[in-house]
């Protein structure tokens, strides 16, 4: 008897159906498993043995074939052990009247029937409803992450035995409850404030320029100047996930098995990887399943780079592609996957390697050779990409001691949040003007005769790449929408053009 139970595959973060099929025949006993399964698969059969007869449910002794259709497309993961399960119990008869039409199927199971939960539910469910299913069948431990998916019914069971009741009707179960993003996000909070950064006006406005334009940034500074701070706070001004960017997100953190309870991510993320971290754990990648990688988990948020002159220089050349095309493909033996990377870049690093270069309270030990080697490290290309670099010097005892704190991040969220509206409404949509190409430089960033001589005189004077005098105009265009000026003017240029500190400083 053949059966027949939907599933599906992840392949990045795209979902692709897979049909079970169970085939039971008389014959000598054995199990055969096809379909390219990987190792998690080809191991399921001992799983789905004892979770059945656990289950007090009969594993036939008899010749069984389950195949995983289509052939060519590598099944990887434990979620196949429940359709699998229930195409053997339906193939051998025990699920009379048991209706499986249009039910996709996901979950792992335990030696006592119990169903685990899995990594990809969510993208597995939006996949899925794109196809037009509409019914499913997860683990229990899933339902906060399918709670987020209107539409949709979906029945999140504890065990095997629920799940046979619930096909042959001889339970009763209620689909999982659709829960309001709005909430979810209203009882988020960050750590951090920019009411407890002390000081640091110039880099405090260089952030606010980065949150509202979406332009890289990069604080050179002593050690204990509150770099680290500052970065931390560059999350809290920037606009509030949308719930579509909200699911984005929460895709590639279930992919990456790195969803909490909430079962939706509702804050910007904040990833900041060690400098030890290798090129796979940024860009994604893996021995045998393709995973998501730092700069992935970062997207719609802040991809924080610490010391970064101590990362190594093919970790940050990696970057640059990335940086640019706002998504990453990751190739590898088993084939090819592209995963989303829109975020912005905060790195900070010490201006020198005993870190008081330009400190108006320590003095540098180091000397002009050390000083340009050290800042070698890091590629001109990648500099080029980075939009605003600040220096950001220690603070003085005053004002650390000082009880009146700055502007909360609430405050300057609204200013941000205008400038990004102003923007929303140039492009047509979530655009910012940091991602402007050349043509819509031309079109919304016209200088007057007085702006592209002041552009001139920085550009010929520290020597720009073209790369440069488009970013400064960008930057210049985000300083103007926070100032509500329809035109660039050269105040803006002026400003725009301070920010790039490593142009302008030499050694």
């Amino acid at each position: 008897m053949l059966a027949k139970i939907t599933s599906f595959a992840l392949v990045g973060l795209e979902g692709v159906p897979v049909e079970v099929e169970a085939d039971i025949n008389k014959g000598m006993t054995s199990y055969e498993l096809v379909g390219l399964p990987d190792a998690a698969v080809k191991e399921s059969r001992e799983r789905i043995n004892s979770a059945i007869r656990n289950s007090r449910l009969h594993f036939p002794v008899n010749r069984i074939t389950v195949n995983l259709a289509p052939a060519d497309i590598k099944k990887e993961g434990s979620h196949y052990d429940l359709p699998i399960a229930l195409a053997i119990l339906m193939a051998s008869g025990q699920l009379e009247g048991a209706e499986t039409d249009g039910i996709v199927m996901l979950g792992e199971l335990a030696l006592d029937g119990f169903i685990r939960p899995v990594q990809g539910i969510l993208p597995a469910l939006i996949s899925a409803e794109r196809r037009g299913f509409k019914n499913f069948i997860i683990p229990f431990a899933n339902a906060n992450e399918a709670a987020y998916i209107d539409g949709a019914r979906v029945y999140a069971l504890k065990s095997l035995t629920q799940a046979v009741e619930f096909l042959t009707g001889a339970g009763s179960f209620e689909p999982v409850a659709h829960k309001s993003f709005a909430v979810a996000l209203s009882s988020s909070r960050y750590g951090a404030d920019m009411s407890l950064v002390k000081g640091q006006y110039v880099a405090k406005r260089a952030i606010e320029i980065a949150a509202a334009g979406g332009h890289n940034i990069l604080l050179s500074g002593p050690p204990g100047s509150g770099k680290t701070m500052l970065a931390r706070c560059l999350p809290t001004i920037m606009p509030d996930l949308t719930f579509e960017e909200a699911l984005e997100v929460t895709q590639i953190h279930s992919v990456a098995g790195e969803l909490g309870e909430e079962g939706i991510v509702s804050l910007r993320p904040f990833r900041t990887p060690h400098h030890t971290a290798t090129t796979v754990s940024l860009c994604g990648g893996g021995n045998t399943k393709i995973r998501p990688g730092e700069i992935s988990k970062a997207h719609k948020g802040v991809l924080f780079l610490d010391e970064l002159p101590e990362y190594s220089r093919s970790t940050l050349e990696s970057l640059r592609q990335p940086l640019e095309d706002k998504v990453i493909t990751v190739t590898r033996a088993g084939g090819a996957v592209t995963f989303p990377a829109d975020f912005m870049l905060c790195a900070s690093m010490n201006p020198c390697p005993c870190g008081n270069y330009g400190s108006s309270y320590k003095q540098c030990t180091c000397t002009p050779s050390q000083i340009r080697r050290y800042r070698a490290k890091i590629s001109g290309p990648l500099l080029d990409r980075i939009d605003l670099q600040v220096e950001v010097d220690s603070v003085p005892y005053e004002q650390l001691a000082a009880e009146e704190g700055g502007e909360s991040s609430s405050e300057v969220k609204k200013r941000v949040e205008r400038a990004r509206a102003i923007q929303r409404e140039r492009f047509g949509g979530a655009h910012t003007n940091a991602g402007m190409g050349e043509a819509e430089i031309k079109k919304y960033c016209r200088l007057s005769p007085e702006c592209e001589a002041v552009l001139q005189s920085a550009f010929e004077r520290l020597s720009l790449s073209a790369r440069a005098r488009s970013r400064i105009i960008k930057v210049a265009r985000t300083i103007a929408d926070l100032d509500f000026s329809a035109d660039i003017k050269p105040e803006h240029i002026l400003e725009a053009t301070s920010y790039r500190n490593f142009d302008v400083k030499e050694v």
